[in-house]
């Protein structure tokens, strides 16, 4: 695939994704007028819909683009999505990472209040499952994806990231590269690796060693995105970025480079992406190759 190719699946497909999005959050969360805003502004302001992307494209894989699952696939993303934001919207309180910029636009605890970010990521989480539960898809099917982005976004995955990542921001003395990795796994790479799995699930062609590999590609293509995530912290600028730079070197977090330096951070991005990419060849010369591709050149 030329990055022409790609830059033009990328575009189509996320502008599909931000269409299902709005019509989503009009005909499922628009209940209460301001609500409806600060929902709207955290999860239609921005963002490149990789996770969303990585479940679409990993279901085309195992069932192609004209498969009558896509439209399920779709809405699955968006749950996905959903999620994503929620996570976002709370990390950027100031109890968490205390962040003042988010997709290149003020957070929403700053544009509106805590209050309503709290309650903004609330409503994004629950819908998520919401989406699930309509989902067009046999029922053992939609009950799978439901236990598959729980368990992500609870405390085996994304909750126990985010309390590892608060209990050891105080420095990186004596920490180890074991450590920085379960963060990261938890973190970041377990819904990555969900979404992938979500698709192969919804396509209905991938059978258990499928699922297994395509888990197992997720988790190091998760791996690779969060450790350029850190360098880009270290190495990006707030235009870029959407996001304010050195956030981590002020708050001492335990982040790849801080632990073994950005030139080993940069080769590990690359060899799990290759890692990642070898566990899927079917994927070969298709979008989702493409994506996971990008996660170790990204520049935001």
């Amino acid at each position: 695939m030329t990055p022409s190719d790609f830059e033009a699946a990328f575009a189509r497909d996320r502008a599909t994704v931000d269409h299902r999005l709005r019509a989503i959050v009009a005909a499922r969360a628009s209940h209460h007028d301001g609500m409806a805003d600060a929902i709207r502004y955290a999860l239609l302001g921005g963002g490149k819909r990789v996770r969303p992307l990585l479940c679409l494209w990993t279901h085309d894989v195992f069932a192609g683009t004209k498969a009558s699952t896509r439209d399920t696939a779709l809405d699955a993303a968006c749950a996905l999505e959903c999620v994503h934001t929620y996570s976002l919207v709370h990390d950027d309180l100031p109890c968490m990472d205390d962040d003042d910029l988010r997709r290149g636009q003020p957070s929403v605890h700053r544009k509106f209040d805590q209050a309503t970010a709290v309650l903004t990521g609330d409503a994004l989480l629950t819908l998520a499952f919401e989406i699930l539960g309509n989902l067009k898809a046999p029922a053992d099917t939609a009950l799978e994806a439901v236990r598959v982005l729980s368990a992500a976004a609870g405390t085996s995955g994304l909750i126990a990231g985010q309390a590892l990542d608060l209990a050891h921001s105080a420095g990186t003395a004596g920490a180890s590269i074991t450590l920085v990795e379960r963060i990261h796994e938890h973190k970041t790479a377990r819904l990555i690796a969900a979404a992938m799995d979500m698709g192969a699930l919804i396509s209905g062609r991938a059978d258990a060693d499928a699922r297994a590999r395509v888990r197992r590609a997720g988790l190091l293509a998760g791996s690779a995105f969060q450790i350029v995530d850190d360098l880009l912290d270290l190495e990006g600028d707030a235009v870029t970025l959407g996001k304010t730079p050195r956030k981590d070197v002020e708050k001492a977090k335990l982040t790849f480079p801080a632990v073994a330096g950005a030139p080993a951070a940069h080769q590990a991005a690359s060899e799990r992406i290759e890692r990642a990419l070898g566990a899927l060849p079917e994927a070969t010369g298709t979008p989702l190759a493409a994506l996971m591709g990008f996660f170790a050149e990204r520049r935001s």
